[in-house]
């Protein structure tokens, strides 16, 4: 493996390790290169945030985003210490980088109580077989807001 990828991922597992011991969340690190230099940092801040969504790879795109002032990572390349979540996975879908490079794999994760099979196994059922109850409510109102945006001349496409 190139010497820069393991540098990279280093600097993210070293996240890890330090958002681990300053009790912030869980031991979850990540960073966002471009043109060959840290963009974007991140380590799991669950905890200390009471934010279910703080995970590295979000807390990585969000300052990365911020620092480049864009909403996509193209060209980018994300370092972290495990392999992502379903959320992280789609929101670094969402940002677009060109590739993900990991460390832990989701079975090592597993196998020290942050096991996500649950979530990987409810994405397929059908809504009405899922474990957290999903009813529809209001869709011709919410879809006037859709076709409001359809209408939207200054619209930004992504």
């Amino acid at each position: 493996m190139n010497d820069q990828h393991q540098i990279f991922m280093r600097a993210a597992i070293e996240l890890a390790q330090q958002g681990m011991n300053n009790n912030e969340g869980g031991p979850f690190g990540a960073v966002i290169v471009k043109d060959g230099k840290i963009i974007g940092r991140g380590n799991n801040q669950v905890t200390s945030s009471n934010d279910p969504t703080a995970h590295a790879e979000v807390v990585a795109i969000r300052d990365a985003c911020k620092n480049i002032k864009a909403y996509q990572l193209d060209g980018c390349i994300i370092y972290t210490s495990c392999e992502p979540c379903p959320m992280c996975l789609g929101a670094i879908y969402w940002a677009r980088p060109d590739k993900i490079f990991y460390a832990c794999s989701r079975q090592d994760a597993a196998d020290i109580n942050f096991d996500d099979a649950f979530i990987y196994d409810e994405i397929p059922l059908p809504i009405h077989e899922r474990k957290i109850s999903m009813e529809q409510v209001l869709q011709t109102e919410g879809q006037q807001v859709f076709k409001s945006w359809e209408e939207k001349g200054d619209k930004s496409l992504y």
